[in-house]
């Protein structure tokens, strides 16, 4: 068990998604292969069966030579998550917004999905996973991501699962996840957690894929 949480925090350490902007990445489904590209951050860009995702699209990401948007998705309310700014940008006539509620209050043209909720959207089903923190924060009794406000997101997409962690420490919602195929796990202190701490998390879901961001 000690190698195994040792290979999972170098993989963490070593992965090209770690970096500010990469290659994509593509995974095989059964509706067809999903492609995913980190752009900086939070911020990612998700495509499949023609149509394009966004996730936390803000700056400093330049967006002109990126498609417009069929779907966002905002995790929370801080500006690294949430910039009305990228979201104009990268938005169309019919582009739908899905972010939790507190969102909602700036981005008017979203619609609300709380934690715990499912929807679907064309092909993918999106689930809302609590995202929040356990015990850091900026002062005690204080913490950065209140229980309750942020969302992670599980998507599925022809069988297969991809879970967005968003700004979380290893919450018990992300420990029971079940049946997930390929895991995005924050690690950005002090803000959300370390690598030992998104390791221990990881171990008690069993992902078969992990990815660091943030």
């Amino acid at each position: 068990m000690k190698l195994i949480l040792i290979l999972i925090c170098s993989v963490f350490t070593l992965s090209p998604f770690a970096r500010t902007a990469t290659e994509a990445q593509v995974f095989p489904t059964s509706a067809g292969p999903v492609r995913i590209t980190p752009l900086n951050h939070a911020s990612t860009l998700i495509e499949a069966g023609g149509k394009t995702i966004y996730l936390d699209p803000a700056k400093p990401v330049k967006f002109s030579g990126h498609p417009k948007a069929d779907l966002i998705l905002i995790t929370d309310i801080h500006g690294d998550h949430m910039d009305p700014d990228s979201i104009k940008e990268i938005s169309k006539t019919d582009t739908n917004i899905l972010a939790p509620p507190a969102v909602v209050q700036t981005v008017t043209s979203a619609k609300p999905i709380a934690n715990g909720e499912t929807k679907t959207w064309q092909d993918w089903t999106i689930e809302a996973v609590p995202a929040y923190n356990l015990k850091r924060g900026p002062a005690p009794g204080k913490l950065f991501h209140d229980k309750g406000r942020g969302n992670g997101y599980v998507l599925t997409y022809g069988g297969k699962r991809f879970y967005f962690s968003g700004d979380t420490e290893g919450v018990p919602e992300m420990r029971a996840l079940k049946n997930i195929d390929v895991a995005f796990v924050c690690m950005n202190l002090p803000y959300t957690m370390p690598p030992e701490d998104a390791a221990d998390a990881v171990k008690a879901f069993h992902p078969k894929v992990v990815i660091p961001y943030h």
